[in-house]
């Protein structure tokens, strides 16, 4: 019976899954960009469809692919027979004007020139290239990325191809893999892929902006998110390493125009030789593709987009590291081309590459942009890293044509940026390359060389952070950080009745480090819960040592206090941990933490209370003191700033003031204590207004643990003659 049932699920499904379907998916697509888009026995096929048909299946769709009739893709936009049009480099209008949306990218088309030989060629932006009329999208880009060159429109790859031999223009840009395609036809053997990637262009679907537009567009972004990057390189290997041209008739006539007199028994012969060029000639292909993608092939330095991907990783797997991004050109490289020849440019390039390799460690990278125009990704590391550099790469540089007897010495221009904790949450390296060219730029704006930061101030954070925050875990560790007390005591008794837990860093290079140098970059960069956790774990280690006779005032930051974290939790399961009683542990938590999240400062401190700790409001009077906290706010004990009588204005003001806060705390039922005592008038003033429990370097600094257990050890308050200025 139960195998029955089994067997009725099963056959319900199928039919269910059989009734349903896949939703299917109409793809319009441009029929003439071989391998990326073609046809072949009437199926369209390619690059791009095959990488668009595994993102329409990972969504759950059914792709078909209709060949676009209409003269452009922004026409096609407006048919609505097609649910989607590839390709797009980004968003664009409709031809009537309507917004579109696009897709994830699916891949990255690299563009190249193609010339006539090994004719050298002039600057980029003095160029007159030449493009198919079909590709008019591209030319914002080009136009962007080299203002000074002039772009000619041609109708077909032919015209373009023979307006090049002409010499009407110096070289003809297309994709990559087009080229890889076109340059198989035999007369065509006389031109040249340039090794220079000149931009790259993203490879993206789209359709018009509506609210099925934008539901298709999020459906197939989750398909080509599961597509890897092997996959996507498999895709584009298959077609660019198989021959898809097949030759004309004219073809064979233009190859063979030598040997057509030959007899049969030499044809055999031909074809076998023929067949020999035409498989080296793939591989040379397959291999100079693999290199254009990733590698500059003139320097070895990473491609921009590799560079991109490589400083995206990098970020994502080293979120604490800090990072510089430095963007540097050559400021009189036209000259050295022009006076010494392009190959000894090329040779300056190659060996600024070899020279900042050597000093790159495997998670910085350098790249080449273009031409001269160089990018680094750096950690942040020493002080005179920067000095280090400069003597170790770019005085080489520099001097590179010195040393070889010509009296050209280099310029370079450099503009430094120096990464934001924005830039590792929010991932954009064009935007950190925008920036560290916008400093090159004031640079070449002054018409020398050196190199500039983006923001001097940043950098100077930045370096403040990294030796601060990176090198936290090692003081933990080391026993740089430890915990110093300040004794409490009774003004009356003069008995020493507490103390309060302090942190002091003693940075292995820096020296001591003030409280306001580390804890407030530890807050911006939150991790002064990880230094808190230290400083209550090792005040537990010493009130277990000492036993039930003594306790600690322990500082809970706000930036501690969070919903995601159990506070109250956390104190009680120390006292457990250690054997300790909760009024052994005094949390302190500052004046200025109640007034920026009341609610939940106010359910900590009740739960806090709950579990037998007593909590204190610290720093009462050092700024805008609120009557209406201490109304709604469960405090055990108030400790009393005496900015009122140390700081500037009127003295005996300040005295009246003490002396009512003191008798409203004392009414309102709560303990007091009076912190930053500096003399011996200030805590005669304090025990006649009725607060005798007080703390400040009229009786004790911050001391080292050993220090404090001397003194817990003597057990009473010795004044000596001579007042002390808190510095604390």
């Amino acid at each position: 019976m139960k195998r029955f049932i089994c067997l009725l699920i099963m056959l319900s499904c199928f039919v269910n899954g059989i009734a349903g379907g896949e939703e299917s998916l109409v793809i319009g697509v441009p029929v003439d960009r071989c391998p990326v888009f073609y046809q072949e026995n009437g199926r369209i096929m390619g690059i791009g469809v095959d990488l668009m048909r595994l993102a329409a299946e990972n969504a759950g769709y059914t792709p078909s692919f209709k060949a676009i009739e209409e003269p452009t893709l922004k026409d096609a936009l407006d048919n609505d027979a097609y649910d989607l049009i590839l390709p797009f480099g980004g968003a664009v209008s409709s031809t009537s004007g309507h917004p579109t949306l696009v897709s994830d990218n699916l891949t990255q088309t690299p563009f190249t020139l193609v010339t006539v030989g090994e004719q050298p060629l002039p600057p980029f932006n003095s160029l007159r290239v030449g493009m198919l009329r079909s590709l008019g999208g591209a030319t914002e880009t080009v136009n962007e990325l080299y203002p000074g060159m002039t772009i000619v429109m041609y109708d077909s790859m032919a015209a373009s191809v023979k307006a090049l031999r002409s010499g009407e223009v110096n070289g003809l840009l297309h994709n990559s893999y087009v080229w890889s395609y076109v340059l198989q036809k035999p007369s065509y053997s006389d031109l040249t892929v340039q090794p220079a990637t000149m931009f790259t262009m993203d490879f993206r679907a789209g359709v018009p902006d509506t609210e099925a537009g934008r539901k298709r567009i999020e459906r197939l972004n989750e398909g080509i998110a599961v597509i890897s990057d092997m996959r996507r390189r498999a895709v584009t290997l298959d077609y660019t390493s198989r021959r898809l041209y097949h030759y004309s008739f004219d073809d064979y006539l233009y190859q063979s125009r030598h040997v057509l007199v030959l007899a049969a028994m030499l044809l055999a012969v031909f074809l076998v030789i023929a067949v020999k060029r035409l498989n080296a000639y793939r591989k040379m292909q397959e291999e100079k593709l693999q290199k254009l993608l990733n590698i500059d092939p003139l320097t070895g330095a990473l491609t921009l987009g590799a560079f991109k991907k490589r400083v995206d990783d990098l970020l994502r797997r080293h979120p604490d590291t800090p990072y510089l991004l430095t963007y540097t050109n050559i400021r009189n490289f036209k000259f050295i081309n022009d006076s010494l020849g392009r190959s000894a440019g090329d040779e300056l390039l190659k060996f600024w590459v070899q020279r900042t390799k050597v000093h790159l460690t495997d998670d910085e990278a350098i790249c080449r942009i273009v031409a001269d125009h160089f990018a680094i990704i750096r950690r942040i590391r020493e002080d005179d890293q920067i000095s280090a550099d400069e003597k170790r790469v770019v005085e080489p540089v520099r001097n590179y044509f010195i040393e070889r007897g010509k009296e050209n010495k280099v310029q370079l221009c450099s503009g430094i940026y120096a990464l934001t904790p924005e830039d590792y949450e929010r991932i954009d390296v064009e935007r950190m390359l925008d920036f560290a060219r916008l400093a090159e730029q004031k640079v070449r704006d002054t018409r020398k060389d050196g190199y500039e930061f983006y923001n001097p101030e940043q950098w100077k954070r930045g370096k403040q952070v990294a030796d601060v925050c990176g090198h936290l875990p090692v003081a933990i560790q080391s026993g740089e950080l430890q915990v110093w007390y300040q004794p409490q005591i009774d003004y009356i008794t003069g008995k020493i009745i507490g103390a309060e837990a302090l942190c002091r860093w003693n940075h292995r290079r820096l020296g001591w480090l003030r409280p306001s140098e580390f804890i407030p970059v530890l807050e911006d960069a939150g991790l002064i819960y990880d230094m808190d956790c230290f400083i209550w774990e090792s005040v537990c280690q010493n009130l277990q040592k000492w036993g039930k006779d003594c306790f600690v005032s322990v500082n809970l930051s706000r930036c501690d206090i969070r919903e995601d974290r159990n506070i109250p939790g956390y104190f009680y399961d120390l006292t457990q941990k250690y054997g300790l009683s909760p009024d052994q542990l005094r949390i302190e938590i500052t004046e200025s933490a109640y007034t920026q999240d009341p609610e939940l400062l106010t359910r900590t401190t009740e739960k806090l209370r709950s579990f037998g700790f007593q909590v204190e409001m610290d720093d009462f009077g050092s700024g805008y003191s609120s009557l209406h906290m201490l109304k709604e706010v469960p405090v055990d004990r108030i400790k009393l700033d005496l900015n009122f009588l140390s700081g500037a204005g009127d003295p005996e003001r300040g005295r009246i003031i003490v002396s009512h806060v003191v008798q409203m705390i004392r009414s309102l039922g709560m303990n007091l204590i009076a912190e930053g005592v500096e003399n011996v008038s200030q805590a005669e003033f304090l025990k006649s207004r009725g607060c005798n429990e007080m703390q400040g370097f009229y009786f004790y600094k911050s001391m080292p643990v050993h220090e404090f257990e001397a003194v817990m050890r003597q057990g009473r308050f010795e004044p000596v003659p001579t007042e002390r200025s808190d510095d604390a």
